[in-house]
């Protein structure tokens, strides 16, 4: 072997450990901005806030009886009649299903994709699949571009996405990579 070679083997070398590392740190990124996508929840709605509200102090109202012995049989259940059954309707479309906006995410290998959108899934098993298609040594793209991704984005899902899915997965991965 001739210094060339070992150069040129060790440079094979870390270019490999290199798009090993950027593959590995595209994965958990992208899988990340995928999990922390909101998936649609009708009870944080703000159409439903008084439902969610009532339903909420009717669940307590119930914890609390078994806080009193009185109101508990042998077996430890609340006593026949003890229990508030009541309620309000959470009130969604006909036939809602949450996980579009999760399950829309796109991942392609150097174009961003124009796909608009999947049939929702809570899980996000289409954009999770995609992920497959991370390639080394090329340009990776994520995109989704179902229209209230950037709103849900920039704070429209206060409740379950703050600080957004996007900049704040890549503010994270961006400081462990420090």
């Amino acid at each position: 072997m001739t210094f060339a070679s070992d150069v040129a083997k060790f440079s094979e070398n870390a270019k490999k450990r290199l798009d090993q590392q950027v593959r590995a740190i595209t994965l958990e990124l992208f899988s990340s901005v995928i999990m922390s996508t909101p998936v649609g929840n009708p009870e944080l709605w703000e159409r439903n806030r008084v439902a969610a509200n009532y339903n909420q102090e009717v669940r307590v109202f119930n914890a609390n009886l078994r806080d009193n012995p009185e109101n508990l049989d042998k077996r430890g259940h609340l006593k026949r009649g003890k229990k508030l059954n009541d309620g309000m309707d959470i009130v969604a479309p006909k036939g809602y299903v949450g996980g579009r906006l999760r399950n829309s995410w796109y991942t392609t290998v150097g174009t961003p994709s124009d796909g608009q959108g999947r049939d929702p899934d809570k899980a996000g098993g289409g954009s999770l699949a995609d992920l497959k298609n991370i390639g080394v040594g090329s340009v990776t793209y994520m995109t989704n571009n179902l229209p209230y991704a950037i709103p849900i984005e920039y704070g429209h899902s206060i409740k379950q996405a703050p600080a957004g899915m996007v900049r704040i997965n890549v503010t994270r991965v961006a400081e462990t990579m420090k």
